[in-house]
């Protein structure tokens, strides 16, 4: 009888999705301290996107003709703490931006193949996912209050030591995470032309282009805007928190809710809730009432487009489709419109600030609404889906 190493898979998740909280909300910050302007810091945050378009293909197709998926996990996990020591000697755009690029290469490779693994263990009870990928939003939670509490109380350069602490565990856990058999499917791999010429599939792979474009300034800048107006680093974190709570209450009751409505409500719902979430974070700032409110909005903006995005893929792309429909949506999203989006909003924010930076974060969400509004029908989202399980696995 097959052993699910649960604890050991939950460690891997809680580790690397707390990296992410040490380097999502503060990066930009200590990047900033380095003077760095903020078209540089926009370029260098943007690296992430850019290698998530090709780095997992890369690492898949090196594991499909190896046969050595875990080996790949442990190495580059290896390499990325190996390249982020680059950081203690780089204080410059170019050294910085190098560092980065060969950090987020090797970062990128790693969580995909772990995802399949993950599955390969779980073989006929996928369900179970979720209580292990829950430990990756709680070290995330853990993280970013822990650190936004210790940079009010060291320098931030300390922060490039936090995170390679966090990436030391991230090479621990690897370590000990056992490989599993791969279920190999023996269905004909199908051209997937045609399906990409369907007008709801298009508009909805724009629509997840334009909201995750949206997402970038929030991802970029959000905290360097709290901290431009006198928020201490406790309270970016704590705001930062109550999105990913949020997050996690709304990744628990999707199952609940896609019963109850139908994708094009919840695409729609969410979007909608990007438009105004924007536009509040960008005129509201000072007001830390309205800001809590908006960071409420992030189970919408994120958690709940997310999931609905990713059953609207299993049920456009069926059987051996699926998989490469999955792989164009995260490129499409997480690596294309985060990329974008990051590259103007560094340049919006130099040049026009950062009430203006969010508002185009808002034109954005309201052309994906738009977009879903006019090609995606409630027929189209109305039958039965293709799989009984939705895999939310939200990348930040």
């Amino acid at each position: 009888m097959h052993r699910l190493p649960y604890w050991r898979l939950s460690a891997y998740y809680f580790s690397y999705f707390a990296f992410i909280g040490v380097f999502s909300p503060y990066f930009g910050l200590y990047l900033q301290s380095l003077s760095l302007s903020a078209w540089d810091i926009g370029v260098v945050m943007s690296q992430m996107q850019l290698m998530r378009l090709f780095a997992p293909y890369l690492a898949g197709g090196l594991s499909d003709r190896l046969q050595k998926r875990i080996l790949i996990v442990r190495t580059s996990s290896a390499a990325a703490l190996v390249v982020f020591f680059a950081f203690l000697f780089s204080n410059t755009f170019l050294t910085v931006l190098t560092a980065m690029s060969v950090f987020s290469f090797c970062w990128a490779a790693a969580l995909p193949l772990v995802e399949t693994l993950t599955f390969d263990h779980l073989r006929e009870n996928p369900a179970r996912y979720s209580r292990i990928r829950v430990w990756g939003s709680i070290g995330f939670v853990v993280a970013v209050l822990g650190t936004g509490a210790l940079l009010d109380r060291v320098a931030i350069a300390s922060l490039v030591w936090i995170g390679l602490g966090s990436l030391l565990c991230i090479f621990a856990s690897a370590a000990v995470v056992p490989d599993a058999e791969g279920h190999v499917s023996g269905t004909e791999r199908r051209p997937v032309g045609q399906i990409l010429r369907q007008p709801r599939v298009l508009a909805l792979f724009v629509a997840c282009f334009a909201a995750y474009a949206a997402h970038a300034a929030l991802n970029i800048f959000y905290s360097i805007l709290l901290s431009d107006h006198g928020y201490s680093k406790s309270a970016v974190g704590m705001l930062w928190t109550i999105g990913v709570i949020v997050e996690i209450g709304v990744f628990f009751f999707m199952p609940r809710l896609m019963r109850r409505f139908n994708l094009r409500v919840i695409l729609l719902a969410s979007l909608g809730a990007a438009v105004v979430r924007f536009v509040m974070i960008g005129a509201a700032v000072d007001l830390p009432a309205i800001l809590v409110f908006a960071q409420l909005l992030h189970g919408l903006t994120f958690g709940s487009f997310h999931a609905a995005a990713i059953a609207a893929v299993n049920r456009w792309f069926p059987d051996s489709t699926r998989s490469r429909g999955q792989a164009l949506y995260s490129s499409l999203s997480f690596g294309a419109g985060g990329l974008v989006g990051g590259l103007v909003s560094g340049w919006t924010w130099g040049s026009l600030g950062g009430e203006a930076t969010f508002a185009l974060s808002s034109v954005y969400a309201l052309i994906g609404f738009l977009l879903v509004a006019r090609y995606v029908k409630k027929s189209d989202v109305s039958e039965q889906p293709a799989t009984g399980v939705v895999h939310a696995t939200p990348n930040r």
